[in-house]
């Protein structure tokens, strides 16, 4: 009997080695991927070339946090902890962008006159005027 659970142990020790190792080898495979992108054509357009790289960015986070924080195997608990997180996480871009959006509605004059002027390229005044009949106003 002592036979067999240590035969059992090994063998279920083994599996999770081959785990460990595949998911190592696929995070090898995704850096890879993410240097790929980093050098390619793709990052001409820097929109696309970000979102590639924050999709593979978050899929090695994935695996990280699925298979070398255990979780994959939790049952409960990894909804416990996630789903308040990612409420709160929620909540807090949601309460945040409109204060960072409207900051300027409340300034009074004396901060109004002395707030620096945003910076605007040309490349971001040419996109946002195309189809407007105004024309930029650049100081």
């Amino acid at each position: 009997m002592i036979e067999t659970d240590t035969l059992d142990h090994n063998s279920a020790q083994d599996s999770n080695t081959k785990v460990f190792v595949f998911v190592f080898l696929m995070l090898c495979v995704l850096t890879g991927i993410s240097f790929w992108v980093a050098n390619s054509y793709l990052m001409e357009n820097k929109v696309v070339g970000w979102a590639a790289m924050m999709m593979v960015s978050v899929a090695k986070a994935l695996l990280v946090i699925l298979f070398f924080m255990h979780l994959w195997w939790e049952r409960a608990w990894k909804y416990v902890l996630t789903i308040p997180a990612l409420i709160m996480g929620v909540l807090l871009v949601l309460l945040l962008v409109p204060d960072v959006g409207f900051r300027t509605m409340t300034y009074s004059k004396d901060r109004r006159e002395n707030a620096p002027k945003p910076i605007v390229s040309e490349s971001v005044v040419s996109e946002t005027v195309i189809g407007s009949a105004q024309t930029p106003k650049l100081d």
